[in-house]
């Protein structure tokens, strides 16, 4: 994997955690902005996506295994949109709570990532 793309995507993660909970610490329900921020990251994850697919594809093997780097993979990939969806059911404070979660989740799950990768 690329280790640079996984920290500059870990990082973006906790960016938008600190700026939604920020946001949920005034009270404010997540905006527009928000969701410019949450494509941003998404789409970070979305490029680790498909590099991890190539590198597969090229024959290169993650150290802990092929099966759980690709839920990894998934599973950075799906967290961002889904709390991003989530909060727009709950156009309160918790909506910013919950994509603020959901981006320490994606930094956690870019650290793991890492390590199973072999880093």
């Amino acid at each position: 994997m690329l280790n640079a793309l996984t920290l500059v995507t870990g990082i973006a993660a906790l960016l938008l955690a600190a700026w939604c909970g920020w946001a949920a610490h005034r009270d404010q329900p997540t905006k527009d902005w928000h969701f410019i921020g949450m494509a941003v990251v998404s789409l970070l994850a979305v490029i680790q996506l498909v590099i991890g697919i190539v590198l597969l594809a090229r024959g290169e093997k993650p150290d802990q295994g092929m099966t759980i780097f690709l839920a990894y993979l998934l599973g950075a990939v799906a967290c961002v949109p889904a709390a991003g969806f989530m909060s727009l059911a709950e156009r309160t404070r918790w909506g910013s709570v919950t994509v603020a979660a959901g981006g320490v989740v994606l930094a956690v799950l870019e650290v793991r990532l890492f390590d199973i990768w072999g880093g």
